[in-house]
């Protein structure tokens, strides 16, 4: 069961992509589950979910740890035991982890769907899309903004923000692949990179703490 893409940061971060092909009887398999995880898991009424849950649990063993490793706080953000960062994500057949050393990160795949378009006034200014006409290209933007926001509402971890006043994403050019995005809230700012990639219908965004030197990505 391979990975489906492996982005490396640097040599203290990276990113796992799994799509999910497998059955929930093989996925299922080789996974040591704790027992709050296996009364979690067994409570979801979706397949899909049962099958998204499981296979970021291969991701953690891809990265040398178990789902005993993975805990979370009262927020519902995941914690790794040994104190380095992790994120986690799952939409539909792909799932997504980013693992760190030493940095805070968020990561959020996404299915690009005509959905976005009714919920977009939610969680950014509506009016600086109108000169985008071609409509695949809105939604793929609009998509890419509300990773990043969801991104970045995961690396802070905490209830409160809102999307709309709290979270800001810089503008960018599809071709660069990235942008910059802050978080302004308490009184407090806190500037963040972000990273975006699209792959068979669907959007992967990936931040991290702005000027953290990123090493040349390399994937497979």
């Amino acid at each position: 069961m391979p990975l489906y893409k492996s982005l490396t940061i640097n040599k203290n971060t990276k990113v796992l992509i799994w799509k999910i092909e497998e059955s929930f009887n093989e996925l299922n398999t080789n996974v040591l589950l704790t027992d709050k995880s296996q009364t979690r898991l067994d409570g979801m009424k979706s397949k899909l979910h049962q099958r998204g849950f499981l296979s970021v649990r291969h991701l953690l063993n891809a990265v040398g740890y178990s789902d005993a490793d993975l805990v979370y706080d009262e927020f519902g953000k995941p914690h790794l035991k040994d104190g380095k960062h992790i994120s986690i994500t799952h939409s539909f057949t792909f799932s997504g982890i980013i693992v760190s050393n030493d940095i805070p990160v968020g990561i959020d795949i996404e299915k690009q769907r005509d959905k976005i378009l009714k919920i977009a006034h939610k969680f950014t200014p509506v009016e600086e899309y109108k000169t985008i006409a071609n409509h695949d290209a809105l939604i793929s933007k609009l998509t890419i903004v509300w990773g990043a926001k969801e991104s970045l509402y995961k690396i802070y971890g905490k209830k409160k923000l809102l999307f709309l006043h709290h979270i800001y994403v810089d503008d960018f050019r599809f071709a660069d692949e990235k942008t910059t995005g802050e978080i302004r809230y308490d009184g407090e700012n806190s500037k963040y990179d972000i990273h975006f990639l699209e792959f068979e219908g669907f959007t992967c965004v990936y931040v991290f703490k702005k000027s953290y030197k990123v090493a040349e990505l390399q994937s497979c």
